[in-house]
């Protein structure tokens, strides 16, 4: 409680700071019309590229409206801690709010958004990835409009399966096989890499391997919770299973991302599951594996099409706002195809909009978003409901534990279900 107070604080202070910051910058000259002002939180590092982009074309295409991007903390988590203190304290001093795709539901149930529904047409809507669109619904409605897609996918090195004579796995089993096989012939050291720290990258890859078992975590309209049948304790026993075969790194339950993306990138190992990030860190001129991998969506235990966590970044308008005609005309330009492809080449994001997978432009510089469409439109999502963080913390905890052996998967899936009943009331 005391942690959880002391963070509580820490964004209150940060919040007050960065509207001190906004009432500035928003009461300086007054003496002639000053244009829109609209404010938008995001990271620092996602920052750079709107600001060096699409801002500019934006505001030179709408000079009655200027975007004001406020760089918060990197970590996503304390991102939504800072939206979170705002919208809680009072009125927001944000007018586009920048979302990852799991904040929607808990957002919108909050009544901190607006809905678009009305504002955009289903017609329109079909020209985005339908689960980027559905990471933007709350129950039937619109809240928030996808600038970016991202979604999990399985690396894998293409010319030591050729070698090997190899094709591409389709199955867990598969998987499996061809990692044994691999390292018995000395030529990886690891066969499978995969994040296994508990943090909610560990339920981004869970809910690929569940699906991949034809189980689920929460169905978002009965609110059912399916982590303590049989399908969710395959998943987690093939996990084990990569640990005690020495398919994976014994500390595999430690890494995130970076640790993972480093080992695959060095040549350990023949199989990552990781984001689209990746791939051109690992096609880098100084990469000791680029030009030798190859992806696919996540296998399953049938053959049939896998699971690919959808993560991705869309933009809401605060129920506050003093200007939401500016910001939905913000919104408009910001997902056009015409500011995706100029932010896509910039940032090298992925973008949510179908067409831009094959955009010639783009294809020229990122050969593999043909087949990254192909993944995005296998994306499974995270349960969209408002309680998604505490249902969250919840499988990670009791997930993280099956895992390291402090609990059976039985008793750990047993107590996790339990748990996240009593949080949705369905006990």
């Amino acid at each position: 409680m005391v942690k959880v107070l002391a963070k509580f604080k820490w964004s209150i202070v940060i919040f007050v700071v960065v509207l001190l910051g906004i009432i500035f910058i928003s009461v300086l000259p007054a003496q002639t019309q000053q244009p829109v002002v609209l404010n938008l939180l995001m990271t620092a590092p996602d920052a750079q590229p709107w600001k060096e982009g699409i801002i500019k074309d934006f505001e030179s295409k709408n000079p009655g409206i200027r975007i004001n991007i406020i760089e918060g903390p990197n970590a996503t988590n304390l991102l939504e801690d800072l939206y979170t203190s705002a919208f809680i304290l009072g009125d927001s001093p944000y007018d586009l709010i920048n979302m990852d795709v799991i904040w929607t539901p808990k957002f919108a149930a909050a009544g901190w958004l607006l809905d678009l529904t009305d504002k955009v047409t289903q017609s329109e809507l079909t020209a985005f990835s339908p689960k980027d669109v559905e990471g933007g619904r709350y129950k039937g409605r619109l809240y928030r409009i996808p600038m970016r897609s991202d979604v999990g996918m399985l690396y894998y090195r293409e010319d030591l399966l050729k070698q090997a004579g190899f094709n591409p796995p389709e199955t867990f089993t598969d998987l499996i096989k061809i990692s044994q096989a691999l390292k018995q012939q000395d030529k990886i050291n690891w066969g499978y890499i995969w994040q296994g720290r508990q943090y909610e990258g560990l339920a981004a890859m869970f809910v690929e391997i569940l699906e991949g078992f034809g189980g689920f975590w929460v169905n978002p309209n009965t609110l059912e919770v399916g982590l303590d049948r049989p399908e969710t304790l395959k998943a987690i026993a093939f996990l084990k299973q990569t640990i005690q075969t020495g398919i994976s790194p014994p500390g595999v339950t430690t890494y995130q991302e970076e640790e993972t993306r480093r080992i695959f990138q060095s040549g350990q190992a023949v199989f990552l599951r990781s984001w689209p990030y990746v791939w051109p860190l690992a096609n880098a001129k100084d990469s000791p594996i680029r030009g030798k991998i190859a992806i696919k969506p996540m296998v399953s235990a049938s053959g049939d099409n896998g699971g690919a966590c959808l993560g991705g970044w869309g933009l809401g308008i605060s129920k506050t706002t003093k200007h939401p005609q500016e910001a939905w005309k913000a919104i408009q330009y910001f997902t056009s195809e015409e500011a995706q492809r100029r932010f896509i080449l910039k940032a090298g994001f992925v973008p949510s909009r179908r067409s831009l997978f094959t955009d010639p432009q783009i294809v020229a510089t990122y050969p593999h978003y043909p087949q990254l469409l192909e993944v995005v439109e296998q994306a499974v999502l995270r349960p969209p409901i408002a309680q998604y963080a505490q249902t969250s913390d919840i499988l990670q905890r009791y997930l993280s534990a099956a895992l390291t052996n402090r609990m059976t998967p039985e008793a750990a899936m047993k107590a996790a279900a339990q748990e996240t009943r009593r949080l949705l009331g369905d006990v």
